[in-house]
């Protein structure tokens, strides 16, 4: 638990990108408009089930994610730091759903897919719903130690050879027969973007540094490769009529790309 401000916007197909980020209110007694920002002013946005909202709705998250910052109107306005988005996704196979941007997606810097609970963890989750169980929960952490943090993952050495290795692991994605991967060209319908590269570094940065480590080594970059990759790969339909998932090609590419 960190002692920050947080929100939780509950995407549904009636919500308005104003419902999101803020909207103008006309005030009667001032004769002016007023800004009244929403729920995405906040350090950590919960966005819950954001498959469930249309795309203009969705995308309302755009700015918001990249630039940190927040239009309504004619003003801008910086968003508080730190500030993260967590967002929940409901399978796309499912009835109301709608499939998710590639801009948006490729802002998101991790895709972690959570499985059913194991039977012991299972088993506690009934007890404290039926007991009616409630933790207190206290902050461990600030906000302002997050920052900290940040700048010190920042400084964890990345040497030229695990850069170039980041680099080949992506270049992979998107021209896998220069890899001698010629069975993939005909399944991925996009590779990874620059946001990939980038994501993939930090990520490792951060691995390197919950490891207690002040470099990165290869392992590191192979063991967030699969979340931070799995959602930058676009399957053509000839690889979902095979049934081959991208945590699939990107396995095959992590055994196929030279190791520094």
């Amino acid at each position: 638990m960190i002692d920050a401000q947080y929100s939780r916007v509950q995407f549904t197909p009636d919500l308005l990108p104003a419902d999101v980020i803020g909207t103008m209110v006309y005030s009667q007694k001032d004769e002016t408009f007023q800004v009244k920002k929403g729920p995405v002013f906040a350090n950590f946005v919960l966005a819950d089930e954001i498959n469930r909202a249309p795309a203009k709705v969705q995308s309302a998250l755009l700015e918001a994610m990249q630039e940190r910052q927040v239009t309504i109107g004619t003003e801008t306005f910086p968003l508080p730091e730190p500030f993260l988005v967590l967002a929940t996704q409901n399978p796309i196979e499912q009835e109301g759903t709608y499939p998710l941007p590639e801009a948006q997606v490729d802002r998101f810097m991790l895709k972690v897919v959570i499985d059913y609970p194991k039977m012991e963890e299972e088993k506690m989750i009934i007890r404290q719903n039926i007991n009616g169980d409630k933790f207190n929960v206290k902050p461990i952490l600030k906000a302002q130690e997050i920052i900290e943090a940040r700048k010190v993952v920042r400084q964890v050495y990345l040497d030229e050879k695990i850069e170039r290795y980041i680099v080949d692991i992506v270049f992979a994605t998107r021209y896998p027969e220069k890899y001698d991967l010629k069975e993939l060209k005909d399944m991925i319908g996009f590779g990874g973007s620059p946001r990939a590269s980038i994501n993939l570094a930090l990520a490792a940065r951060t691995y390197a540094f919950i490891k207690r480590r002040g470099y990165v080594i290869p392992e590191d970059v192979r063991a967030v490769a699969h979340d931070v990759l799995r959602h930058r790969i676009g399957l053509t339909y000839e690889a979902e009529a095979s049934n081959l998932t991208s945590d699939e090609i990107i396995s095959k590419i992590l055994n196929k790309v030279e190791v520094p």
